[in-house]
């Protein structure tokens, strides 16, 4: 079965599984495993920051960081399809009494004007924004990379108005690939970062929080009080260090995977396929006779998972699992679905 639902559903490598079962460890909630410190430690050098914390989840990352640069009842600016507001379900508000107000979701083509229009100062009796939190690379904007001018623009609003800018960086490895920036430029522009290390890199589990020493401490409390307190975690952090190690140089070559798949299912007119970067492929079949449901039916029959979002949405990912040769029998698969044959 070839996998193309999500770069979520790798398995650990073999060389990453000696990594884990050699790890030395320790307590973490003491502080005292060696193998998560030295994680946290690499980390934050690559993104220029001064310290991490590793947790568990993504969405755990997520909700710590932006619980460190927003107050309950003050605002959180995002974009309609962030992550943030459509798959952790309603955490912001729930865990952290945080409000959150979205501009449209146009993925890589937001417009610093439009934020900027959005955010309120404190006083007159309404909800202050306190920081403003972007996607990169963007879930569902089809795997889009937000420019770098882009990014410096929201900096520079950032600083104007005082308020702090969150990435949700599941996926920043890719767009640093697909953009050749460099992670130490990314996180000069972030005061927080979530980034993951279980999606494209390929690890079993395992998110961190970058950030600076004091917001960290803080987040250290944050995760406890969500439960992710870990214990002897080093054979998770094994997993995680050993992908960066292996697997981050590797993901030019998801990238150009995906770009064959979009071009070969572009003639369909459900994807455009100069706007596939990085390892995500977006198939619009709002035009198409062949809907979601028939999609994902047909081509599990076949032998190709791929997600369905909706009747007339539904999305590949390229991931480490799926060599030329899965690629090649995708596209036949999928191809012919289209054709109708």
């Amino acid at each position: 079965m070839i996998d193309l639902r999500s770069d979520t559903v790798t398995r650990p490598t073999p060389g990453m599984r000696a990594a884990m079962a050699a790890a030395e460890v320790g307590d973490d909630v003491y502080g005292e495993d060696p193998t998560v410190n030295a994680l946290e430690e690499r980390v934050a050098a690559l993104f220029g920051h001064e310290t991490a914390l590793f947790t568990p989840t993504g969405s755990m990352a997520n909700q710590i960081a932006v619980q460190l640069v927003v107050p309950p009842g003050e605002e959180l600016l995002c974009d309609a399809d962030a992550h943030l507001v459509t798959y952790e379900i309603g955490a912001a508000a729930a865990i952290g009494g945080i409000s959150t107000r979205t501009w449209p979701a146009v993925a890589a083509d937001l417009d610093v004007e439009t934020v900027a229009a959005m955010v309120r100062p404190a006083g007159y009796h309404a909800v202050a924004t306190r920081a403003i939190a972007v996607e990169q690379t963007h879930n569902r904007g089809g795997g889009a990379v937000l420019p770098l001018s882009t990014l410096e623009g929201l900096r520079r609003l950032a600083d104007e108005h005082g308020v702090a800018l969150h990435c949700d960086g599941a996926r920043i490895w890719h767009a640093a690939v697909a953009d050749q920036v460099p992670l130490s430029v990314y996180g000069g522009l972030f005061d927080t970062l979530s980034v993951c290390l279980s999606k494209g890199l390929g690890a079993p589990v395992g998110s961190l929080v970058v950030s600076s020493a004091e917001r960290i401490e803080r987040g250290r409390l944050l995760r406890k009080r969500m439960g992710g307190g870990m214990r002897q975690v080093g054979v998770l952090a094994a997993a995680g260090d050993y992908a960066l190690t292996h697997h981050l140089s590797r993901l030019a070559e998801d990238h150009v995977r995906a770009r064959r798949l979009a071009e070969a299912l572009a003639p369909f007119g459900i994807v455009d396929a100069a706007r596939v970067r990085t390892n995500v492929v977006p198939l619009d079949l709002s035009k198409s006779t062949v809907d979601g449901a028939r999609l994902g039916a047909v081509a599990r029959e076949r032998g190709v998972l791929v997600s369905v979002l909706g009747p007339r949405f539904a999305r590949l990912l390229t991931h480490l699992d799926v060599d030329d040769a899965g690629i090649d029998r995708a596209v036949e698969v999928l191809t012919g679905i289209f054709a109708g044959a």
